[in-house]
This record gives structure tokens, C-alpha cells and sequence, in this order.
């Protein structure tokens, strides 16, 4: 089974392109859909440029966790009212989403694990939310036929799932429902601007004037700011998945450790993964950023493959244009959907360990194998600011592999940011300037 998103894929938003509007968002991911939808709802012009297919890269690619589990605590306020819309979003489009409440737990292999847990469950607590410690054998009772040499685990029972490749085309049709123009196939190429002001944007459709634009381009972001004169020290890894055949449920929940994670799929299979490992493309911009991320790279070292170059036309790949003009065609048209291939021995590995885990469902058979590229930050946790010295241009990317769950709740919290309402929650820690003002790095839980 193939991907169900690429560049194949029918147009589902192909409207004629405005000429001018209040707020242009770049990306049609979830953080890009669910801006452009409250920002509608707020009785915004909004026009979202997506230049390959909506949901076309990791907003699809992902778990499918609704998660406040391990979350920074300065995302935890966040995520925890994205929960809440994702209960009402449940409402307005029914099953086809696939929001199930059921759960996450993170089960521990050794007690220095547990202890992280514990600690990060305290902290957690005092926002409200009532996550719980479970032994040995409270996991034993819940997950039926486990094998894994489990100490214990973190357990949040409030936290849910839904399936992203569906959802998030269903939101983007609820965010046109409010009045948004989603247009498919029309990648945004440049700024247009006078006076340090935004004036416009040129995409390879025409010219839109605005006074305000919402960079929400996951993995695309920084190739496209480094373009307009803005470092944002984002990187990308790729991250391997895949769907399993039709086995019998022995869990209801989501679960991850540091080797394998699972869920259950509304097709009766599960969806698989490495729990931590990843692979990296050596870029040029890694060689820029490496400084910035020497703290998490130390953290991570062991369960990073790396590779010496991207595939061709990559964001960071060596032979990907760094500088064109808005009248040029630009990298974004060159690579509509990034589709990188799945690292398939990773993919061996995790059914070998969950076979080990599970013995009694065995080594599951994979109906299909994929990967998505995670647009990620030095501290894991996002970039979501004003740019500094460009009226108009505003920041939201580098979710760090966080970003579905937490989409509608950061998609609020943007639309506001843009219109100048109160926001309701503590920005602070997303600022752009923390990488440039001397601030101390703080890498996030990345549990």
C-alpha cells in the first residue's frame, strides 16, 4: 500500500488565487491548516499556500498522538487546551477523524527511566493534569500477553489518538468552511515588502497583497526565511513508520519506549516505530547549526543514523537553491511532496521488538512502510514569534515532531498572536530571539 498522500493525489483546493488579502499562511500542515481556520473564524481574509497537497508531509506521516505526556511545560498549557478542541472537533466531523481517547504509556526499562517519569509527572501536576506511575504489574493487567521487561510506567489516561492522513484534509475542509481559500499546488516563493513592512507575497500563481504572513512550513521553513534574510537554526530528521496487517488488540492505548512504539489503527492493524531513533542528512546548514545543537546531539548521539547527503531537491540537500527572486521558480516547486524513503532495517528492528514484547501476535507483517521528515530545534520545542525586524511576518514552525496533537490548540494560539488578542498563555519560551540574545539553552523533555 502506498503512501495515501503525494503528488498524485487529486487537487481537493484549487481556487483562483485572491489578489489581496489580510494574511497569507505558507504550509498546509495541521499548524498551517488550523491558523488559517481561526483565523477565518476571527473574520480574517486568510489565504493558505500549500505547495505540493494539504497534509502532504509529516502532518500525515506522524503517530497519530494526541498527547500531553512529556510534553514542555511551557507547551503543556497548550496542549492541554488542544486536547479540549480536538474533543469538540471529535463532535463536528464523527469517527472519520479517529479521535479515541484511550490513553499513552511510556513504560520504563530501568529505574533512572521511572525516575524521569516521576519527576516530569510531578511537575505535570501542578498544571493539572493527573498523570499516574503504574508498576510491573498494573501494565501486565492492561496489556494482555506482555512479555517486556517493563519496570513501570507513565501513564495519562485523558490522552488520545486520531488518524492524521484523514484528519487533518477534514480540517483543512472545516477552515474553508469558515471562509479560509486553501490553494493546492501554488507554493509561495517570496516576500514582498517596502518600508520594513510586508506588503505582499509573490507565489508562482501571482502576486497577493497582505500586510501579514504566517511561515508554517514545517522541514521548508528555514530554507525559506534564510531566502528573505532570517537564520532560524532548524534542522530535519527523518523519522520511519509503518502500518502493520490486521492483528487482535491487546492494548487500546498508545504506547512507546525507548526501543518500539504502537497503536492501535482504525483498520485493525497498528501503527509502528522506532521509540527513539532516527536518521539525519548532513547539510549544509547542519555544519551552520552545529554549535546549537551539540547539547542534543550528545543526548541523542546513539540513536541518530547518520548519512552523508540528502536526496536531491531536499531542504538541506548540497545542490538545493539558497537564493531566487519571487519571479523565479523556486526549491518549494522542485520537491512538492517530501517523501523520503523509510529506513527499513529500523523498521526490522522494531518488529523484532515488538515480536519480543508481544510474543502471542509474533512478528507483525507491515501492509505499508513510509517516513516523514521532522522539522526540529536545538531545545525541541518551537519557534512561534513575530520576526524580529519585518513587520508583518510571523514565525511558527520547528514543532519537533509535537506538532499534530498540539496543531489546533497552537493554530489558536497563532490566529491570535497575528490579530493581536490576548493569547492566554506565556510565549516566552517559543521566542525566535532565545538563539541569538545569549539566553542559556534549555532542551525540552523530549519524552
Amino acid at each position: 500500500m502506498s503512501f495515501p498522500i503525494s503528488e498524485a493525489t487529486p487537487l481537493r483546493f484549487a481556487p483562483t488565487l485572491p489578489k489581496a488579502c489580510d494574511v497569507v499562511v505558507l504550509g498546509g500542515g495541521v499548524i498551517g491548516v488550523m491558523t488559517a481556520w481561526y483565523l477565518a473564524e476571527l473574520g480574517q481574509r486568510v489565504v493558505l499556500c500549500e505547495k505540493g497537497r494539504i497534509a502532504g508531509e509529516q502532518s500525515s506521516r506522524n503517530w497519530g498522538w494526541i498527547r500531553q505526556q512529556g510534553r514542555d511545560l511551557a507547551e503543556l498549557p497548550i496542549m492541554m487546551e488542544s486536547l479540549s478542541i480536538w474533543k469538540s472537533l471529535a463532535a463536528e466531523f464523527g469517527p472519520a477523524l479517529g479521535f479515541a481517547q484511550e490513553g499513552v504509556l511510556y513504560p520504563a526499562r530501568s529505574a533512572a527511566e521511572l525516575a524521569g517519569f516521576d519527576a516530569w509527572r510531578a511537575e505535570a501536576q501542578g498544571h493539572g493534569l493527573q498523570s499516574q506511575m503504574l508498576t510491573r504489574a498494573q501494565i501486565a493487567d492492561q496489556i494482555a500477553g506482555l512479555a517486556a521487561p517493563w519496570l513501570g510506567g507513565l501513564f495519562t489516561a485523558s490522552d488520545a489518538r486520531a488518524e492524521p492522513a484523514t484528519a487533518v484534509p477534514l480540517l483543512a475542509a472545516g477552515a474553508v468552511a469558515r471562509g479560509a481559500v486553501l490553494v493546492e499546488n501554488c507554493a509561495l516563493r517570496r516576500l514582498d515588502r517596502a518600508g520594513g513592512r510586508i506588503t505582499g507575497v509573490f507565489t508562482e500563481q501571482g502576486r497577493i497583497a497582505c500586510d501579514q504572513v504566517v511561515v508554517a512550513g514545517g522541514a521548508w521553513s528555514a530554507l525559506f526565511l534564510r531566502a528573505e534574510g532570517i537564520s532560524l537554526p532548524q534542522l530535519a530528521v527523518l523519522a520511519s513508520v509503518a502500518a502493520t496487517e490486521s492483528l487482535p488488540q491487546v492494548f487500546a492505548g498508545n504506547v512507546a519506549d525507548d526501543r518500539f512504539a504502537f497503536r492501535r489503527r482504525q483498520d485493525g492493524g497498528y501503527t509502528i516505530a522506532p521509540g527513539a531513533s532516527h536518521d539525519f542528512f548532513i547539510g549544509p546548514d547542519a555544519f551552520r547549526h552545529l554549535p546549537k545543537y551539540l547539547p542534543v546531539l550528545k543526548k541523542d548521539f546513539k540513536s541518530t543514523t547518520f548519512r552523508a547527503a540528502a536526496p536531491k531537491a531536499f531542504p538541506d540537500a548540497w545542490g538545493t537553491k539558497r537564493h531566487w527572486q519571487g519571479d523565479e521558480a523556486s526549491p518549494f516547486e522542485a520537491m512538492r511532496v517530501l517523501n523520503p524513503a523509510p529506513n527499513l532495517a529500523t523498521l526490522a528492528q522494531v518488529q523484532k521488538d515488538f515480536a519480543a514484547a508481544l510474543p502471542a501476535l509474533g512478528r507483525p507483517k507491515l501492509r505499508a512502510a513510509w517516513a516523514g521528515m521532522i522539522d526540529t530545534m536545538p531545545d525541541v520545542v518551537p519557534v512561534i514569534d513575530r520576526a524580529p525586524g519585518l513587520d508583518g511576518l510571523i514565525i511558527a514552525t520547528g514543532l519537533s515532531g509535537h506538532g499534530f496533537g498540539i496543531g489546533p490548540g497552537m493554530g489558536r494560539v497563532i490566529a491570535d498572536l497575528v490579530t493581536g488578542r490576548a493569547i492566554g498563555h506565556d510565549l516566552h519560551r517559543f521566542r525566535a530571539s532565545r538563539f541569538t540574545d545569549g539566553s542559556r539553552a534549555t532542551t525540552g523533555p523530549s519524552l
